[in-house]
Parts: C-alpha cells; sequence; structure tokens
C-alpha cells in the first residue's frame, strides 16, 4: 500500500498548531514537534487550573469571611452554622463580598445569624 503524506491538509494541521503556541519561548512556537509538546501540556494545565481556581477562590472567600467574622466576636464554622440553624441563604462568594465593601451590612447579618 502507498504512503500518503497529508499535503495540503498535515500542513493545515501543522498551521493551527503553531498558530496556537504563537506566544511560547524558544523552538515551541516554530518546530511543530516541539510546539505540539508545548500545546497538549498547555490544554492540560488549562484544564487543571479551571477546577483549581474554583478551589483557590473558595479558599479566598472563606478566609474573608472569617476575618470579618472574628471582627464581630464569632468564628467562620459557628457562624456558618448559626446562619444555617437560622435559615440565611447567603453563599460564600456574596457573604465575602458583603464582608469585604460593607462591614455594617455584614454585622448585620451576624447578628441575624446570632
Amino acid at each position: 500500500m502507498t504512503r500518503i503524506k497529508g499535503g495540503p491538509f498535515g500542513h493545515r494541521r501543522h498551521k493551527k498548531i503553531l498558530k496556537i503556541t504563537k506566544g511560547q519561548r524558544g523552538a515551541k512556537h516554530f518546530l511543530f514537534k516541539r510546539a505540539n509538546e508545548a500545546m497538549l501540556k498547555s490544554l492540560w494545565y488549562a484544564t487543571r487550573d479551571r477546577r483549581v481556581r474554583k478551589r483557590d477562590l473558595r479558599k479566598l472567600w472563606i478566609a474573608r469571611i472569617n476575618a470579618a467574622a472574628r471582627l464581630n466576636g464569632t468564628t467562620y464554622s459557628r457562624l456558618v452554622a448559626a446562619m444555617k440553624k437560622a435559615n440565611i441563604a447567603l453563599n460564600r462568594k456574596m457573604l465575602a463580598d458583603i464582608a469585604v465593601r460593607d462591614p455594617k451590612a455584614f454585622a448585620a447579618v451576624v447578628a441575624k445569624a446570632k
């Protein structure tokens, strides 16, 4: 059976990969083999880090809520438990935002939860 090299389709595929790795350093942006490796690695990192970003943001929100809660005489875990008991349905993102932007409103939420 004869060998098919790919011709214009192979060239198009190579150009697509090289376009993706345009800003890379060294040979990664002009040698196809290195560019393909770099592209696979960077896409893998991007996929992983979309999940990691969610984790990091949740950690940040909890740290902010805890800091603000301690200024109001309680801790994060006690505040969350009290909010659940008082049927105050605020997610951590919104609660952290209130804690940073409007400390008086946060103090009111803490008072309502107690």
